[in-house]
């Protein structure tokens, strides 16, 4: 489904990615993890094609993303799905209306099909009485299962998650991550989630991938992070302050 290609980017003269080369497969969901700084979001929003890389490319089913333009990348970016950092909701609209909005904005979708499909999203995140309920209304944990009814609504095919556990405490941002794989195993998506929450988030994936100053060091089942004696990896892993990994 995907295919990260000796992708390198530099800002300001500093390169952030450094000849990344990876494939996800169609329905398998990755983890990016690494240090803060080490090139994930920006690896994210290559492929989300939010940015283009200086070098390589990234092919999504077939479609070179640095060559596509206009309706055909619209069309591209409508079999997408994005949890952001910090939800990305709108404050003046309900719980009901923010999962609403893609489908009001991006279809011709009658609303009686749309509330449909709205409550249906809100039943598979369990927020099915919070519908009229706004932002400020609601818990945290409860803002981060709105963004994500609000990116299944349009039903796509490939799901990013940007760090979507930011400021949850651990006993709400595990329940979250299991929300997340309850989903993927229901919808099918293919799925790619940047997280610091180690090892919580090995317990949702198929595979893991760590970045490194800008460079993937491993691409590996959960379990093989988990046992392997690389230095890096299990300083990282275990959060040590002993190791190659310099704590700035």
């Amino acid at each position: 489904m995907i295919q990260i290609e000796n992708v390198h980017k530099t800002f300001e003269s500093q390169p952030v990615l450094r000849g990344l080369s990876c494939e996800v497969e169609k329905g398998e969901f990755l983890a990016l993890i690494g240090m803060s700084g080490s090139g994930k979001s920006v690896l994210l929003k290559h492929i989300a094609g939010m940015i283009q890389p200086d070098e390589g490319r990234i092919v999504m089913d077939g479609n070179d993303m640095s060559h596509i333009r206009g309706r055909a990348l619209e069309d591209l970016r409508k079999r997408f799905g994005v949890v952001f950092q910090h939800g990305a909701l709108f404050d003046s609209l309900t719980v009901y209306d923010n999962i609403a909005f893609p489908l009001r904005e991006k279809t011709k979708m009658p609303e009686s099909e749309i509330r449909e499909k709205v409550f249906q999203q809100l039943d598979a995140v369990s927020l099915k009485d919070a519908e009229e309920k706004y932002p400020a209304e609601i818990s945290g944990g409860m803002a981060k299962r709105t963004a994500l009814a609000r990116a299944l609504v349009t039903e796509p095919e490939i799901m990013f998650f940007d760090e979507p556990t930011t400021g949850l405490d651990p006993i709400i941002a595990n329940s979250i991550l299991k929300l997340f794989k309850s989903c993927h195993e229901r919808f099918g998506f293919t799925g790619i989630i940047v997280s610091h929450d180690i090892p919580e988030v090995f317990e949702i994936v198929d595979r893991v991938a760590m970045l490194h100053e800008g460079v993937l060091i491993k691409v590996a089942a959960p379990g093989e992070f988990l046992d392997s004696e690389d230095a890096l990896i299990r300083q990282f892993i275990t959060g040590s302050t002993e190791g190659p990994i310099q704590a700035n």
